[in-house]
């Protein structure tokens, strides 16, 4: 298998479902679900809030605004996956339940459930990757002096943390069909960023870590942060527990910003420099990506083919 001639970076990513794949071109996203009854899409045109505002679209700042607005498409895509699957109903509904679909429109109810799951997302996110190792490390803080070995040790326990919930999600079953989508989807683009016919016998022999992850893009965001909060803490009272907490909350848009640029570089350069940059990154996605069957390979080709620009080369990085 050659490459052809034209291969390179595109900006095309993707997200895995619950038997499915989003994939997010230049102007459209797509939605493809392998549901009971076939293949399911959804194709719909993007519009981005910084094009309207486009103070949101700059450097650092557009990397916050981007990681929100991923999380809210990323959640609606998931509950839309999920009614092609859904559970088996025990009895009768409740009392509650029968009120909220009384009163409550069915389209206003989804827009509350999807803010209400993107609040609990980074909620969840900042009590176990800031709070908790922050307040684990503050536990030896009478015993040492030093903000260099607290931020140290605060460090440590952020990696150790991630890594226990990667490895702790990749074990569950239901996950683990979820992470091989993840590992389709990563496939198919890189079939399509080297230039290959988009067949499920091109991607399969495609590599399935792929730089511009979002697991990626975690583990990038702790080491910012444990390098910011390094600088910071120099000139704070870090031993005070609700400082280091408060410092932390307001280093999240900067630290988000700077990791989104790297990721941006990291993602669309292919060197010696930026390979070394990326293997930690490229490692953490053993537990998230797992090899994908055929019929999951289809499912990522269908979604990656419905948000191909017009013009060739638009989705250029």
């Amino acid at each position: 298998m050659e490459k052809k001639d034209g291969a390179f970076r595109t900006s095309i990513g993707g997200q895995a479902l619950i038997e499915g794949i989003l994939m997010r071109g230049p102007k459209k996203q797509a939605i493809v679900v392998r549901s009971p009854e076939g293949l399911v899409t959804k194709v719909e045109e993007l519009t981005l809030i910084r094009d309207k505002y486009p103070i949101l679209g700059w450097p650092i700042i557009r990397g916050a605004v981007t990681f929100i607005d991923s999380m809210v498409r990323g959640v609606k895509a998931l509950m839309y996956s999920a009614d092609y699957f859904p559970e088996e109903e025990v009895g009768e509904p409740s009392k509650l339940d029968r009120w909220i679909e009384a009163h409550i429109p069915e389209e206003k109810m989804q827009k509350v459930l999807v803010w209400f799951s993107v609040l609990l997302s980074i909620g969840l996110t900042l009590v176990l990757f800031m709070l908790l190792p922050t307040f684990l490390a503050g536990l030896v803080d009478p015993y040492i002096h030093s903000a260099a070995l607290h931020n140290l040790i605060e460090g440590v326990v952020k990696v150790a943390v991630f890594l226990g919930y990667l490895i702790l999600c990749s074990k569950q079953k239901d996950v683990k069909r979820v992470f091989a989508y993840h590992g389709a989807e990563h496939k198919t683009i890189f079939c399509y960023e080297a230039g290959l016919e988009l067949t499920v016998e091109n991607a399969r022999k495609q590599p399935r870590h792929h730089p511009r992850c979002g697991t990626s893009f975690l583990f990038v965001v702790i080491i910012v942060s444990i390098l910011f909060s390094s600088i910071v803490f120099s000139f704070v009272e870090w031993k005070i527990l609700w400082v280091r907490v408060a410092v932390h909350i307001l280093l999240l848009v900067p630290v988000v910003g700077i990791t989104y640029e790297f990721n941006r570089y990291v993602g669309g350069h292919n060197n010696a420099v930026t390979r070394f940059l990326s293997k930690p990154g490229l490692w953490m996605q053993n537990f998230t990506t797992f090899e994908p069957d055929d019929s999951m390979l289809e499912v990522a080709i269908e979604a990656l083919k419905l948000v191909l620009p017009d013009e060739k080369g638009a989705d250029k990085w």
